[in-house]
């Protein structure tokens, strides 16, 4: 029997699985999430491992979904010094590199930033030739100063030519620092996708520190097995792919939710509503898959344009803080987060929450009742019902259309909201469904993913897509996918009628099973 253990990290908890070879949970465990991020992984390790009687040897796979990317954004901590190369000399030079970020953030990343001859227009042609002789020269200037190093070349997805030509100079200048190209992690849109490919870049040693450390972890339970890092599109991808592409693993834990409510609902198309300890996000099942979002992303006060789950997040979770002051009461939005078992009354705590107005009310049994003191039954339900006025305002506002659709609560917080909800088709709560974003992670398969410009004119649209396929389908082998297994999931191809050339973008992705 081939088991995998599946962990992923929220905000309150981190929860941990062990599925047997037929994907059946054996056993689930929520330990609360520690402010270094890696203990509690550890701990929720050694819980599973404790409470399951499972050979150490028959753990062949172990997942692993976690924030530690998001914390060092948002924190400003552990972040790499990077080395800013945009390629694009004259056209680009109107708005500098890192315009607008935090300054706080740019403080930590460094200020390495040059600008450089080269780059394409939207139709392919070159703009001028790559100044190879400037980049060398680039090269001596920040070795030693900094130790990671991103390039983003003008109209990239379009031709990453120079990109890649960029990296082969650096890769021979310093072998050893890596180097992300933004071709490889965002799509049109200049300054959002060159934003992207920096914090890329900056987060090249915190990854590779979280995954290490996984590992070693793992070792020293003498387990010795694959092992596969979330990312935020609901797949998985290698530790080595994942050392390349940090950023990706951002937002992978409502993904790895969403996918989990899929499998555990058997629901390929629904509203997922993943209620936690401090915030309550709603995401859409496409095909079983997490709907893209089409607009950019701000990621720690940084507008990015790569790839994200579409969700709508809320500050209502079980640990959401409930404050009276006269006759007015508010909902949040702070939450008393990890610290729940602590400071909420149900616990002995001090501090009223979201909890503790579900317990008083019966709806769920958190704690004890007996510990809630000084809370009306009147102002409680008043609190309830607002609550669930919040959620179904969320579930409205993620909708495309009027329709009623299926909803499928998980998540440990999901117990605070009733089996009937406004804008509900059918309310789906499925067993394990505290633990789904654990079991999204262990039941995920490996993706790849490719969004590039065509211009038809030239190969014509059944190329195109063939092409755009392939390069999804590489990129799912180099993720760490099965070849044999490898399925196209979803196509989508956009005409971009202010672009000459009958240009299209093509967006193409390939998901398989795990490499055996």
């Amino acid at each position: 029997m081939k088991y995998r253990i599946g962990i992923d990290v929220g905000g309150t908890n981190t929860d941990a699985v062990i599925l047997d070879e037929n994907l059946t949970p054996v056993v689930k465990t929520k330990t609360p999430t520690t402010l270094d991020v890696s203990s509690g992984i550890y701990k929720a390790l050694l819980e599973v491992l404790k409470m399951s009687s499972v050979p150490r040897e028959d753990i062949k796979y172990a997942m692993l979904g976690t924030t530690h990317c998001t914390n060092a954004i948002v924190e400003r901590k552990r972040l790499n010094k990077v080395g800013i190369i945009r390629i694009g000399y004259p056209a680009t030079t109107a708005i500098k590199p890192m315009t607008g970020w935090p300054e706080e953030l740019k403080e930590a990343i460094g200020n390495f930033s040059y600008i450089v001859k080269g780059g394409f227009e939207f139709n392919g042609n070159e703009i001028s030739t790559l100044d190879k002789k400037y980049l060398r020269k680039i090269a001596s200037e920040i070795k030693g100063k900094v130790n990671s190093i991103e390039i983003t070349s003008v109209f990239s997805p379009v031709s990453n030519q120079h990109e890649i030509k960029a990296a082969e100079i650096f890769k021979e200048e310093m072998p050893d620092v890596p180097v992300s190209l933004s071709s490889e992690i965002g799509s049109i849109g200049f300054l959002e996708r060159e934003n992207a490919n920096i914090l890329n870049a900056s987060l090249v040693d915190v990854a590779k520190t979280t995954v290490k450390g996984f590992i070693k972890a793992l070792k020293n339970e003498n387990i010795d097995c694959q092992v596969y890092i979330g990312q935020n599109d609901g797949t998985l991808m290698s530790v080595d792919y994942a050392m390349k592409y940090p950023i990706f693993t951002i937002a992978c834990g409502p993904t790895n939710s969403l996918r989990g409510a899929s499998y555990l609902a058997k629901q390929k198309n629904a509203l997922v509503v993943d209620v936690g300890g401090t915030t309550t996000d709603i995401g859409v099942l496409v095909n079983g898959f997490p709907r893209e979002s089409s607009t950019a992303v701000e990621i720690g006060g940084v507008r990015t344009n790569f790839r994200m789950p579409d969700l709508v997040s809320i500050g209502l979770g079980g640990g959401t803080v409930i404050r009276k002051s006269g006759n007015k009461v508010s909902i949040g939005p702070d939450s008393v987060g990890y610290k729940l078992t602590e400071k909420a009354m149900c616990f002995g705590g001090d501090t009223l929450t979201a909890s503790d107005i579900a317990t008083l009310l019966g709806v769920a049994k958190i704690g004890h009742d007996k510990k809630i003191n000084g809370v009306h039954l009147n102002m409680a339900e008043e609190v309830y019902k607002r609550m669930i006025i919040m959620a179904e305002s969320a579930i409205d506002r993620i909708k495309t259309n009027a329709n009623d659709m299926k909803v499928v609560l998980v998540g440990g917080g999901s117990v605070l909201l009733p089996d009937k909800l406004s804008g509900a088709l059918e309310v789906i709560r499925p067993d394990y469904f505290d633990v789904a974003n654990a079991i999204g992670a262990a039941i995920a398969q490996i993706s790849g993913q490719v969004e590039k410009i065509f211009m038809l004119d030239k190969i014509g649209r059944e190329e195109a897509i063939k092409e755009a396929k392939n390069m999804a389908i590489e990129q799912a082998i180099k993720a760490g996918a099965d070849p044999e297994s490898i399925e196209i999931v979803d196509i989508d191809d956009v005409p971009l009628a202010y672009i000459p050339g009958n240009a299209t973008r093509i967006r193409v992705k390939a998901a398989g099973n795990l490499l055996k």
